[in-house]
């Protein structure tokens, strides 16, 4: 039973966490089991094969931590630098601004770079870093690759090229929360040390599974880092995973279980439409805003997501009564504009096991909402521009050919 009761289904659109489909809601109807039992292990040896499918690699070493992506992100500072080592770091927006204040709390000497929000990081800056540190003094480079505050998404194989023409050694970590499974990733190609998600979006789960990938260079660091670790030790993991029981403690048996089931959807589907389909859905929601005659808070189409996008709205109009009014009288679940942003910006998630039809339904609600907040919207107009693009661009459902 909700908490508050509302008839029919709520429309969930905040940029995690996200829809649940209903085959991973079964998997996950279970009792719980031993996990030392041969059961979990030889689950976990297929989910960590196959989890390293959606980060695109084929030498990398993934960690299912039940944890948070703040604790995946602790995960892959304290395993690979040691206090004190400086840190090349992109603030633009609210969530890149809390890994930065993590990383400054964990005793890391960061070197903060920082955007107007709306922008995506300033990659000249950290050219210039590159080009001055001839001593190496750069241990780290890290950098957001979607930030949901804002709906902008970093080049990353800009940042790799960048260290690779500099000849620079430091370590590329990348949170990858709400990219990866949804935007292209590519961790080898591109070079990416440490990449990391939750299980709470594109993969659309429950929260509760960090999931980090290490590189063997990453694995090397981590020998030699010197930061404080326990929890999140990944030495932990590694014995465990030579014993092939691959467990230091206790596992969500049932997130396990719902794990097995998203990826075999996103299989079945196939990762190369899984990120089409989230092209599709952003694409649409920014014809939608520009029909509404509103403006995206990401100031560049190079920097567009395609899994969020942050709605700019007149001075007048106060974005958080928008998200309450989508909830009391609509049952509709937007996301806040978040710190710099708060009251100028509404944002739509558009990610995870999530169609197109559900999306239609999620902008015409955001219509209505403007009407009644006094924006002069035309009802329609958004749904409208959004459905021209897609009924000619969805692809016949593979399965259903």
């Amino acid at each position: 039973m909700d908490y508050f009761y509302g008839p029919g289904r709520n429309h969930l659109f905040v940029p995690g966490p996200v829809n649940i489909p209903e085959p991973v809601i079964r998997a996950m109807n279970r009792n719980n089991e031993d996990y030392r039992s041969p059961a979990v292990p030889a689950l976990t040896k297929t989910l960590l094969e196959d989890v390293k499918k959606i980060f695109k690699t084929t030498s990398g070493t993934p960690f299912m931590i039940p944890t948070t992506g703040t604790g995946a992100w602790e995960s892959a500072l304290t395993n690979t630098l040691s206090p004190g080592d400086r840190i090349v770091s992109f603030l633009i927006g609210q969530f890149s601004l809390l890994w930065i204040d993590q990383q400054q709390r964990l005793g890391f000497n960061v070197d903060v770079v920082e955007s107007e929000w709306g922008q995506g990081a300033k990659l000249d800056v950290l050219a210039s870093k590159l080009a001055a540190d001839t001593a190496h003094t750069i241990k780290a480079i890290c950098i957001v690759h979607n930030e949901t505050a804002t709906g902008v998404t970093n080049n990353l194989a800009k940042v790799r090229k960048i260290l690779d023409d500099y000849g620079h050694p430091a370590l590329l970590l990348v949170d990858g929360v709400s990219s990866i499974c949804a935007l292209d990733f590519r961790m080898d190609e591109w070079g990416v040390d440490v990449a990391l998600t939750g299980s709470q979006k594109a993969l659309s789960l429950p929260t509760g599974i960090g999931i980090v990938c290490a590189s063997p260079k990453a694995l090397e660091a981590s020998k030699t880092a010197k930061s404080v670790r326990v929890f999140f030790d990944w030495n932990d993991y590694l014995k465990f995973y030579k014993l092939g029981t691959f467990w230091p403690y206790t596992p969500s048996i049932q997130l396990l279980y719902g794990l097995r089931a998203a990826l075999d959807l996103i299989f079945e589907e196939g990762l190369e439409n899984v990120i089409a389909r989230h092209a599709r859905l952003g694409k649409a929601t920014r014809l939608a805003i520009e029909a509404w005659g509103l403006k995206n808070c990401t100031q560049k189409e190079e920097w567009y997501s395609d899994t969020v996008t942050a709605v700019l709205v007149p001075p007048h109009i106060d974005s958080a009564e928008i998200v309450r009014r989508a909830w009391k009288r609509y049952n509709l679940s937007l996301g806040l504009g978040l710190n710099k942003v708060a009251g100028r910006v509404f944002r739509i998630g558009h990610l995870g096991n999530l169609n197109e039809l559900q999306l239609l339904g999620c902008l015409a609600g955001v219509e209505m909402i403007l009407k009644d907040v006094g924006y002069p919207v035309k009802l329609g107009s958004g749904v409208a521009a959004a459905s021209a693009y897609l009924q000619n661009s969805i692809p016949m459902i593979p399965s259903r050919i």
